[in-house]
């Protein structure tokens, strides 16, 4: 039985990624269910045990997404060693990493934009961005680093909507562009803006003390 069990796990897994990769290349209408079964190598029987629809599956590729981008903020929040611009920057750096790297990432960011899939967008990944991001900037102006002004629902929206921005330049210019330092220049811009002098004064000559690494993302 644990034997099946693992083996239907795999079976899914596998039809998920395959999945994934054919949404983030061809987009959710125009994605192929035949593409999906070569490229996972399962039977048509085994993906209608496991998923209903096309939508069912496209569901199963924003759940997993969701599930990563959980992954990227609980591994930087329970970071003691770092202040928590410093983590904010490790976080953002990772999504970045993620945007490039990893298919379940990238091909969340296709689907979310289909029309099929636009209320995903408030309960998706970007939700459990933002919810970090928040924290972290009112963090930081506990710990003096951004002004006491500084507003963290305004620090949040600002940052989110820019590297939003920046990700959808990507797809305009074409491959080449460098997805991590454009992040971290609208990280750093909009932080400059609100930081205190001390801060600014440490950063300009320690910089970022984190960086996220390939290798602790499993893709």
């Amino acid at each position: 039985m644990a034997r099946q069990q693992e083996r239907a796990r795999r079976t899914r897994a596998a039809i998920i990624r395959s999945a994934a990769v054919e949404f983030g290349k061809s987009g959710y209408a125009a994605a192929s269910l035949n593409r999906i079964l070569e490229g996972s190598r399962a039977t048509k029987g085994a993906m209608y045990f496991h998923f209903d629809s096309k939508e069912d599956l496209a569901r199963a590729v924003l759940d997993a997404a969701v599930e990563r981008y959980r992954a990227t903020t609980e591994r930087w929040l329970t970071r003691t060693d770092l202040g928590p611009l410093d983590v904010l920057h490790g976080m953002v750096d990772e999504v970045a990493l993620r945007l490039e790297n990893d298919i379940i990432i990238q091909a969340e960011f296709r689907l979310i934009i289909e029309p099929e899939f636009y209320r995903d967008v408030q309960a998706g990944g970007g939700r459990i961005l933002s919810r970090s991001t928040r924290l972290l900037a009112v963090r930081a102006i506990e710990q003096k680093q951004l002004r006491p002004d500084s507003d963290p629902d305004r620090f949040t929206r600002t940052l989110t909507a820019a590297l939003a921005g920046q990700r959808y330049i990507l797809d305009q210019l074409g491959p080449g562009l460098d997805l991590r330092t454009r992040f971290t220049e609208a990280l750093e811009v909009i932080i400059e803006s609100m930081a205190t002098p001390e801060w600014l004064d440490e950063f300009r000559r320690d910089s970022w003390r984190a960086t996220a690494r390939l290798e602790d993302l499993g893709v």
